[in-house]
């Protein structure tokens, strides 16, 4: 299956730092998919699974961008992140790589 036979709209998402010295937001991680989720939505669950994995330092400023390739991009930011960490549904979950995916599966109940 490549992003031609499925139906939906192909976006981009990133992580990026801050980084104070360059003043710019450099790319921390990337991927594309073709789904018929927002790009807002892509973008919560991209940046949730991040922090996860990564938690920021002192400091870092990090956020999540997702754009359609003909639209207008989504930033979220960390304070934009809902503080119990809903559940993601499969929709989104379909659109992650694995590593993401299975970081916001785990069940943080155990």
């Amino acid at each position: 299956m490549t992003c031609e036979d499925t139906t939906g709209v192909r976006l981009a998402w990133e992580v990026q730092l801050y980084d104070r010295h360059a003043r710019a937001w450099l790319c921390r991680a990337y991927g594309r998919a073709t789904t018929t989720v927002p790009p807002d939505r892509i973008a919560h669950a991209v940046l949730a699974g991040y922090l996860i994995l990564c938690p920021p330092g002192y400091g870092d400023q990090v956020r999540a961008r997702a754009w359609p390739d003909d639209g207008q991009p989504v930033v979220v930011t960390p304070d934009q992140l809902p503080a119990d960490r809903p559940p993601v549904d499969d929709a989104v979950l379909q659109a992650l790589p694995r590593y993401l995916h299975d970081v916001l599966t785990v069940d943080t109940a155990t």
